[in-house]
């Protein structure tokens, strides 16, 4: 049985299973156990779960969208772009694929969506 647990410093944490008193005497003080989190959409007002302001949620998805997008980025295009090597290599079509699909992660913020919803680009073979 899952338990939510909230801690004003620490915030909100979750376990697997009902922890014994050995495990919650190790719980900082000021910890509360509290109903599990409806979605991360949400924040401990100190006696229920409310919905965050539109702007945090907003927020939030955009930091995780820019993540994404970094990941991608550091994952799937540098290690192409940035080896002379492997672009001298590669035709010049090739090139422009990867060109263009490095703008294309770079933009993803400017799509009308963001940051809700993204079409993410397609990587060149």
């Amino acid at each position: 049985m899952e338990k939510g647990f909230y801690h004003p410093e620490r915030g909100y944490w979750q376990t697997n299973s009902d922890p014994g008193p050995d495990i919650l005497e190790g719980y900082p003080a000021g910890t509360v156990e509290v109903p599990l989190m409806p979605s991360v959409n949400h924040m401990w007002s100190g006696s229920q779960w409310v919905l965050r302001p539109q702007s945090e949620i907003d927020a939030l998805s955009a930091a995780i969208v820019r993540g994404e997008r970094n990941h991608r980025l550091v994952s799937q295009v540098d290690p192409v772009v940035s080896n002379p090597l492997r672009w001298a290599d590669m035709t010049a079509e090739k090139q422009a694929e990867w060109t263009v699909y490095r703008r294309a992660l770079l933009d993803i913020t400017a799509q009308a969506g963001f940051p809700h919803s993204v079409v993410w680009p397609t990587k060149p073979e």
